[in-house]
């Protein structure tokens, strides 16, 4: 079966500018073809810098190949100036990868005597694997900047909303009175936790030098070779090149080869796939607390419909949920890469690694960014979040009743009294026919208030900021206390609008001690 006429050299299709994943538009500059084109160049310059900054290439040399390479400085990627890119990528099908043909591009661009100090003992894997962290580098350099935004709008909105009270939902269903500052606290922590992680794993991120096999051999023998001339001991120049080289990329010096222990890659796609997880939670929350039977929550500029003019959907947190969807299965590629990572040079484990990981830092790039944007206009509905609290009529608070009300009438008659609820009867009604509950002294209305049973959650708001910025935090965060149920006038079916809960209670309440 014939295939598809191969493009021209000289012609490059647009493939993916982001049509069917608009997630990443406007995001990701930095991972296209010509970015990483810069870094592999800026490989090869780092090498040459390294070489002659251990004395063993002279130091004009360095100079020479910098200027003609266009390289800008320490960390950053070459400028791309000129560089046939369709034919770069053309050439490289035949050995498998871009070095092999870039190669000889870049000697044919230096001064003729510095052309063999241009890759020399290098092997294909150092350039791309140390290019790739470069890029790598750049990258989450932008998500982490993003994240914090987000950290920043989080802490925010949880502080402001600290005491509201809102339904808590599990298995879909309402189960017990929460707030959301408590949910936003929650969404800031998973961030919180992923900006440190990612931290982590950028500051770690290391360049890749170790010649043909991992041994080092070339350069070592370079070294020999040279060490007359320079006067130094050569070998030990050699030892140090990979840290003095993996500085003039600002990456972290190797351990050791890693042409084969993917751990580089792997940890640093796991930080990836937590961040976007972390995203992804915040925007399924948002997108289920938007729909228009519950409409708690609504973005601050909400999308279109093509058909339905009415409708403001959640568009940021929908491209977010895209990227937490896809992260993780791009995640396992990187894994069972490296698991298949064999020899001392990877046979095609090597090559999945490199679009898989793009992907996965380019969906980081958008879900970050996009996420920023969700979070900072993020809305409530005060009248939909007091109107669903309402909906059962006290029943969310039955937990509540089953711990005040068991030792004064029984656990049974506290089951009975909750069922005939649940069937539609007057719940506060049945309470109050209750001899022992009105002997008792106890206000069924405070008893049956939302927001008289929200624990520590104030507290734990207090906590997550703190731990997010110190600064941030209430001067004397105060530990929350649910008011006694003899002294709320609020209904259930009209909860009183959210106070600070007050910071030293008269007495405790049966809540607090359980």
């Amino acid at each position: 079966m014939p295939t598809e006429p191969a493009e021209p050299a000289g012609h490059l299709p647009v493939f993916d500018a982001g049509l069917l994943s608009p997630v990443t538009v406007a995001h990701g500059a930095e991972l296209g073809d010509e970015a990483i084109l810069g870094a592999l160049i800026a490989a090869e310059v780092a090498l040459v810098r390294a070489w002659a900054e251990l004395g063993i290439a002279p130091a004009e040399t360095a100079s020479s190949v910098g200027e003609a390479l266009g390289w800008r400085d320490r960390g950053l990627p070459c400028a791309v100036d000129g560089l046939p890119l369709a034919e770069l990528i053309a050439d490289s099908v035949a050995g498998g990868n871009p070095v092999i043909p870039l190669v000889g591009m870049l000697r044919a661009r230096v001064p003729e005597n510095a052309r063999r100090w241009v890759h020399r003992g290098a092997t294909s894997q150092d350039i791309l694997d140390s290019a790739m962290m470069l890029t790598a580098r750049g990258s989450v350099s932008v998500i982490l900047a993003d994240l914090r935004c987000a950290e920043e709008e989080l802490a925010r909105f949880a502080a402001e909303h600290r005491s509201e009270a809102a339904a808590a939902r599990t298995l879909t269903q309402q189960a017990v009175p929460t707030t959301i500052g408590l949910r936003a606290s929650g969404w800031l922590r998973g961030v919180s936790r992923a900006i440190r992680r990612l931290e982590s794993a950028a500051a770690e991120l290391p360049a890749q030098l170790a010649g043909a096999g991992g041994t080092l051999a070339s350069f070592a023998e370079i070294g020999r070779e040279e060490a007359d001339r320079a006067q130094i001991d050569g070998v030990e120049a050699a030892s140090a090149l990979p840290g003095v080289f993996a500085d003039e990329l600002g990456l972290a010096a190797p351990a050791g080869p890693w042409h084969t222990l993917r751990w580089p890659v792997t940890e640093l796609g796991d930080a990836l796939t937590q961040a976007v997880a972390a995203l992804g939670v915040i925007a399924s929350d948002v997108a289920t607390l938007s729909r228009t039977e519950i409409g708690e929550l609504a973005e601050g500029a909400g999308g279109g419909s093509s058909a339905m003019p009415q409708k403001q959907n959640p568009a940021r947190s929908v491209l977010i949920r895209s990227a937490a969807l896809r992260a993780p299965n791009l995640a396992a590629t990187l894994h069972t890469a490296a698991a298949l990572a064999v020899d001392e040079r990877p046979d095609g484990a090597w090559h999945a690694e490199w679009p898989t990981l793009r992907e996965l830092l380019r969906l980081a790039r958008g879900a970050s960014a996009n996420a920023v944007e969700l979070v900072s206009g993020l809305r409530v509905d005060h009248e939909a979040v007091r109107r669903n609290l309402a909906l059962t009529g006290g029943l969310i608070v039955a937990e509540r009743l089953s711990i005040v009300l068991g030792p004064i009438i029984g656990a049974d008659q506290v089951k009975r009294i909750v069922s005939a609820g649940g069937r539609g009867e007057d719940l506060a009604e049945l309470l109050r026919a209750e001899p022992a509950v009105v002997e008792a002294g106890i206000d069924v209305a405070a008893l049956l208030d939302p927001a008289n049973y929200t624990g520590l959650a104030g507290r734990l708001v207090d906590e997550a900021l703190a731990e997010s910025d110190p600064e941030f935090a209430p001067p004397t965060a105060t530990s929350p206390t649910p008011s006694s149920p003899q002294a709320s006038p609020a209904s259930p079916a009209s909860p009183a609008p959210p106070t600070p809960e007050p910071s030293t209670p008269s007495s405790p309440t049966p809540e607090e001690n359980r």
